[in-house]
């Protein structure tokens, strides 16, 4: 397929050279970092956003626990579904990076030879920014905004044009938004049945918080047995 913004007048490939130019004026070790960052601790930073979520949740005592944990289970599900439809997409268009095609790009990290659009990267961090949004909004505005930096880190580190970015941002978000009701509707029982176990129960709520809202589960045995007792 006819590859996308080859010209140099392209406002696509103006804003990569804009912000790939600021990897040129920064100090060598502030382009070290941003290498670190956008390649490997963003999407640290977004799997430990997920596990203080899925920790915060299982501590609530309310009833929607089950239904929340289940679109959280969602987020990294949905995010695994969105890279995979990338693949197709990536052979379609047949894009290649943006150092490949354009002089003068400041490559921070090397070994890139697959096709760039979209980003793998930007589709990640969205699906799950957007993901751990639909289970809890606090969390997913800092998923969010964890997802537009990595898409600015992509382009600063040279290995992407701004539409890769927003072509993933797009991906994550169509791909947790449009198969999230289904999503929910299958895990959500899932998750109930889980925490009236007695063994990974404490996966969904811990314990003390599921004294009385799990029927059949040991803590409301346990509970029983004390009101009996007294």
């Amino acid at each position: 397929m006819a590859v996308i913004a080859e010209s140099g007048s392209n406002p696509d490939v103006d804003l990569l050279y804009d912000i790939n130019g600021l990897a040129k004026d920064a100090p060598h070790w502030f382009d070290r970092a941003m290498e670190f960052v956008g390649e490997y601790g963003l999407l640290v930073a977004m799997v430990l956003l997920v596990v203080w979520c899925w920790w915060s949740v299982r501590r609530r005592d309310d009833e929607d626990v089950p239904s929340t944990m289940a679109a959280l289970v969602w987020a990294p599900l949905a995010a695994a579904i969105a890279v995979l439809v990338n693949v197709p997409i990536r052979g379609f268009v047949e894009r290649p990076r943006p150092f490949l095609t354009h002089q003068g790009i400041d490559v921070l990290v090397s070994g890139k030879t697959d096709y760039s659009f979209v980003s793998d990267h930007a589709t990640i961090t969205m699906a799950l920014g957007v993901g751990l949004f639909v289970a809890n909004r606090r969390f997913g505005a800092a998923g969010i905004g964890l997802a537009l930096l990595e898409g600015f880190c992509r382009v600063f580190m040279g290995v992407h044009y701004p539409t890769d970015v927003v072509g993933g941002f797009a991906l994550g978000t169509a791909v947790v938004l449009l198969l999230s009701p289904l999503a929910t509707a299958l895990l959500t029982p899932v998750m109930k049945a889980a925490e009236g176990s007695a063994r990974v129960g404490w996966l969904v709520r811990r314990r003390s918080a599921r004294v009385g809202l799990v029927p059949g589960g040991r803590a409301s045995v346990e509970a029983e047995e004390r009101d009996l007792a007294a």
